[in-house]
């Protein structure tokens, strides 16, 4: 089909839009999209973001996360959180997070919706 532009839709590009850039395999929030940098880049440049898969992410210090629920992005500290108010549902957590861990692994799902 001609104006299949991409089938498998895994990844999109998106302008970094974050003051200091992103390190790959760091989260980011464009509008309504989130995904996961393919690489490293400044603010404003584009980058190739997956936006479907399982990741590990980074999670509100001191979190406890069990496996199943729906988890959200804070954009403002750029982590995995359990708030839905003025947060942005991005998954559900694959993985029980303890803790003391840094990160949750988190099944990229849906477009997020504001406090969804």
């Amino acid at each position: 089909m001609r104006n299949n532009i991409r089938p498998d839709a895994r990844s999109l590009p998106m302008p970094v839009p974050y003051v200091g850039g992103i390190l790959s395999g760091q989260g980011m929030m464009v509008s309504a999209f989130f995904g996961i940098a393919a690489a490293d880049a400044l603010q404003n440049v584009v980058v190739e973001c997956e936006v479907i898969g399982e990741f590990e992410i980074t999670k509100e210090a001191t979190l406890v996360i069990a496996q199943g629920v729906r988890v959200f992005w804070d954009n403002t500290n750029r982590s995995i959180t359990l708030t839905a108010t003025a947060n942005f549902q991005v998954g559900i957590c694959t993985v029980a997070a303890l803790s003391a861990d840094t990160t949750v692994r988190v099944w990229l799902n849906r477009v997020p919706v504001a406090g969804a």
